[in-house]
Formats: C-alpha cells, structure tokens, sequence
C-alpha cells in the first residue's frame, strides 16, 4: 500500500521493490544509505560549480563583467559540467523519490543529508558570492 501521508515505521519499500526493509538494522541502514547520498548531492553541485569555473580560486572583482568571467576549459569542461549536470540531477530526483515514500524518517535522514553537504561543501562560496553582491558599486 502506498502512503498519501507521513508516517513513523521501520517498514518502508524504498525506490523499488526489492528495497524493503522489515527489521531496524535494515531501516537504520536505509537511513545511513539516504543520508549520504543527499551529502553527495551538494558535492556533486560544487564540483559541477569548480568545472564550470576552471578549477581556479574565486578572484571576482567588481569592475570584472559578469559575462567575461572563465566559464571552464572549452569542449572538455563543457562536456565534464553536462555529465555532472545530468548526474546530480539524477540524484536529485531519486532523492525526491525517496522522500516522496513518505516516511518521516526518510525525510529527515534526506533534509539532514543536505544540510550537512551543504555546510561541508556549498557554505563558503555561497558566502564569497554573497559579499560580492553587496560590496556592488551599482549606479
């Protein structure tokens, strides 16, 4: 039977089929298994991120135009950035699945999953970004 609303309970059928899980080893692992794909999920983002930029250090200035900034390493880094577009992507979705199985615990061990991957991984250029945007001479 498939749940329209959150529920508590080790017994989940995860993804497909063949993912159930009926014992708290096998739910706790499930967990663990949803937990550091949806950490992987922002690493995946920011090494997509650092191709596109060409693996070099953020030096933005403000007088730097938005549109002449290095955007990778031609064919090659485009190519590198589509597959990691459609990998992430991928992940994104699956990730999405699985909480739409609507079990709470799932859900939470994909919310904390991001949030760790996001703090591990995203908080700094986020906040390099963000001082930028601020710092902005705009007339």
């Amino acid at each position: 039977m498939m749940h329209m609303t959150f529920y508590w309970s080790r017994q989940v059928t995860l993804l497909f089929t063949s993912w159930r899980t009926d014992s708290w080893p096998s739910y706790a692992l499930t967990l663990l298994a949803c937990f550091l794909a949806s950490a992987f999920y922002p690493y995946l983002e920011y090494v997509r991120y650092r191709v596109r930029r060409g693996g070099k250090p953020t030096d933005w200035t403000t007088e730097e135009p938005f549109l002449l900034r290095s955007r990778g390493a031609g064919m090659v880094g485009k190519i590198a950035g589509g597959l990691l577009f459609g990998l992430s992507s991928a992940l994104g979705y699956l990730l999405m699945l699985a909480v739409m199985s609507f079990n709470g615990g799932v859900f939470l061990a994909v919310i904390l999953g991001l949030t760790v991957g996001y703090l591990v991984f995203r908080g700094e250029d986020d906040d390099q970004t963000a001082g930028l945007n601020s710092t902005c001479a705009c007339a």
